[in-house]
């Protein structure tokens, strides 16, 4: 039994997926590291992991943070190893995603539940055997007319976008904290409104 988080941000590796409305869970996670002043890192399982101690207050928090590098659909791949081998209980990770069918700029926590058509949250729920880890999911509205899904996740946020989800990724570094150091209950509480 471990009392080790984990925190991981889903997206694809590379430069020119870096900026993609699919890649708000490691924009989200780059933030979070920003923010604690946590550089470095290594591969690790087919991941970028960064494990350290995340202090609030007179509380600290052993945590890692995790950025799959298996690109999205195969994201449990590199956790479901990476949890085995950290013994994190599936109740101890948070995942941050996009999310199609919240609205834009909306941030919504879960404490378990199915994918939601999600193929990164599918894939991690295979590879641990369980849904029972929670979810940061991050609105990004559906695509506009009869654009192709798909087409649409892979398309770089807009600068009127970025208005919105600068402030909104700062929130979600918000809500992991309130997770890390609260609870899932007093997190969703706090941040679902």
């Amino acid at each position: 039994m471990s009392n080790l988080k984990m925190i991981v941000g889903l997206g694809n590796p590379g430069a020119k997926y870096a900026l993609n409305r699919h890649n708000v869970g490691f924009q989200s996670i780059d933030r979070f590291a920003r923010r604690h002043r946590i550089e470095g890192g290594r591969v690790q399982n087919r991941a970028m992991t960064i494990d350290t101690w995340i202090t609030r207050g007179d509380s600290r928090a052993k945590v890692i943070l995790v950025k799959p590098m298996t690109y999205m659909n195969d994201s449990g791949a590199s956790v479901g190893p990476l949890a085995h081998y950290y013994h994190v209980e599936p109740a101890d990770i948070i995942v941050v995603h996009d999310d199609l069918d919240m609205e834009s700029g909306k941030l919504r926590l879960r404490r378990d539940g199915s994918s939601g058509g999600q193929n990164g949250v599918k894939s991690i729920a295979q590879h641990l055997g369980s849904q029972e880890f929670h979810r940061a999911k991050v609105g990004i509205g559906r695509p506009p007319g009869r654009m192709d899904p798909a087409a649409y996740v892979l398309q770089d946020f807009s600068a009127q976008e970025e208005e919105i989800f600068v402030p909104l990724r700062e929130k979600v570094c918000d809500a992991l904290e309130c997770w890390l150091f609260e609870g899932i209950e007093v997190a969703m509480n706090k941040f679902n409104g």
